[in-house]
């Protein structure tokens, strides 16, 4: 502890937390440079350590509390009418309580009384994140609590909001047309077409509007992101726009780049340097005679529909709208039921597609495998001792490819050896050479169905079926199960080559 003099005056002079500490009294005293010293010493341990005496803080009421932070929320935000609501309703209820009452139970009978007097989750909900953002620290640890046990926030409905059909839509535009305001139809055009939010709308100027360059800039929004964006006019927005510019021009003699698009007040008692504070009672009005019913951002909801059904990408959808999430995208996109059976239809359509492709193909290679050319007969002669020939060589061809490919998918062969069938049951289809080509390589049959290839014993087989020489087959098996497929193609084992069924097992295994 120090003081030393300085002229009249006394000063003194420590150190505290690494720090040098040199201040004047502006006393003459000695003993009060002494005693001022020792003060702004405790001042400062106090706040460091967070010792700060705040007693007073904890014994004003609510009441005072609310209205400090009224008038600090006022300057830091723009709207201040449903703060004014929420806090209230909080002075009314609590505005007798102190801050050191402020608990969990204080706000839960808070929601309780609101709820008897019917207000709506969402609203009471506001209220309860007034009541607890004015408490500061004390409101953010019950805020936790409540949080905990799950009972911070009343459950509500959702919001109803809808999305206007073609028909509700286009009457709704020929009954604005018609209106006797000549703010609705041009209103309802740019919520339809520009999805504008209501008090976008109501705020709009003339320098926003470039109907040159065919575009208009928004001004203060509800979001930081809604704020300027700029959204290109349709065809159907710039004839409405234009419309309503002649009747401005015609009503006020010119147009002033301030000048509000909704001016204020009724029929001949128009201020256009003021703002429209409301288009409800027209809006009402209108939407009676369209026999439609639903809000005037409900049309904001349409245009935003309309954009995800056509496959206009999220972050376009979001700039148009003045959306900072995709949550909030969500929350506006209401994908009509037509839309949604489209979609659907169109996957079976693809599947279908993709089915028939797969079924040509496999029309194409039975006929490729079949030594009957398309375009002869190929019976008899010379013709059919070449068809044979190529049929065995495609056949060794293929036999080494499934070989390579079972070894580089490392499945091995199953060989099944029931007991031997006692009767063969094949039925005859005219072409007796094959029927006995079946009865050869029954020993040996080969199940092409697939990888791996199995082979099937002779003894598990019942009936075999055959059509001719195109290698088509169809087997029931002993245990009921049937398979379909292709077999080693007949055209390898003719009776003309392989007599026996010897031969053809030896066949089978090259």
């Amino acid at each position: 502890m120090s003081v030393f003099k300085r002229g009249k005056v006394w000063w003194y002079e420590f150190w505290f937390a690494g720090r040098r500490i040199q201040e004047s009294t502006k006393a003459t005293s000695k003993t009060v440079a002494k005693l001022a010293e020792q003060k702004r010493r405790r001042e400062l341990e106090e706040g460091f350590n967070s010792l700060e005496d705040r007693r007073d803080e904890r014994i004003r009421t609510l009441k005072e509390v609310a209205k400090d932070y009224l008038e600090g929320y006022v300057l830091r935000n723009r709207s201040r009418t449903f703060a004014e609501y929420a806090i209230g309703h909080l002075t009314r209820l609590l505005g007798a309580k102190m801050v050191v009452d402020a608990e969990e139970g204080l706000v839960l009978g808070y929601q309780e009384q609101r709820l008897r007097e019917r207000a709506s989750p969402k609203t009471i909900n506001e209220e309860v994140g007034f009541l607890l953002r004015l408490l500061g620290e004390r409101g953010e640890l019950i805020r936790a609590r409540l949080r905990k046990q799950k009972a911070l926030k009343l459950k509500g409905t959702k919001p109803i909001a809808k999305a206007y059909s073609p028909e509700e839509k286009q009457r709704l535009v020929e009954a604005t047309r018609e209106a006797r305001s000549p703010a609705i139809y041009p209103a309802l055009m740019l919520a339809l077409n520009a999805g504008l939010r209501n008090g976008e709308i109501r705020q709009m100027r003339w320098n926003q509007v470039d109907l040159k360059r065919q575009f208009l800039t928004v001004g203060r929004s509800k979001t930081e992101a809604g704020e300027g964006r700029t959204i290109p006019l349709n065809g159907a927005l710039r004839e409405a726009l234009t419309h309503h510019a002649e009747w401005f021009a015609l009503r006020f003699g010119k147009i002033e780049p301030n000048w509000y698009l909704f001016p204020f007040g009724r029929a001949n008692h128009l201020d256009p340097t003021r703002p429209i504070t409301t288009i409800k009672t027209a809006w009402r009005n209108a939407r009676e005679r369209a026999g439609v019913t639903g809000r005037l951002h409900d049309s904001r909801h349409t245009l935003i529909t309309e954009l995800a059904e056509s496959g206009a990408g999220d972050q376009t959808i979001m700039d148009i709208a003045g959306h900072v999430s995709r949550q909030m995208l969500k929350h506006y996109s209401h994908i009509r039921m037509e839309a949604k059976r489209e979609a659907l239809e169109a996957v079976s359509k693809k599947q279908y597609a993709a089915e028939q492709k797969k079924k040509e193909e496999d029309e194409k290679r039975g006929q490729e495998c079949s030594p009957v050319s398309a375009g002869g007969k190929g019976t008899e002669g010379e013709s059919l001792q070449k068809s044979l020939q190529s049929g065995v060589s495609r056949g060794i061809e293929q036999r080494k490819e499934n070989r390579k490919l079972l070894k580089r998918n490392g499945s091995s062969i199953q060989t099944i050896k029931p007991p031997e069938l006692d009767r063969l049951q094949i039925p005859r289809d005219g072409d007796r050479r094959a029927n006995r080509m079946i009865s050869a390589i029954l020993k040996c049959f080969r199940v092409h169905a697939g990888v791996p290839i199995r082979r099937v014993a002779p003894g598990r087989i019942s009936q075999v079926h055959a059509e001719g020489l195109s290698g088509l087959w169809s087997l029931k098996c002993l245990d009921g199960t049937v398979e379909v497929g292709r077999s080693v193609q007949l055209a390898e084992f003719p009776p003309a080559l392989y007599g026996s069924s010897a031969d053809a097992f030896q066949a089978a295994q090259m």
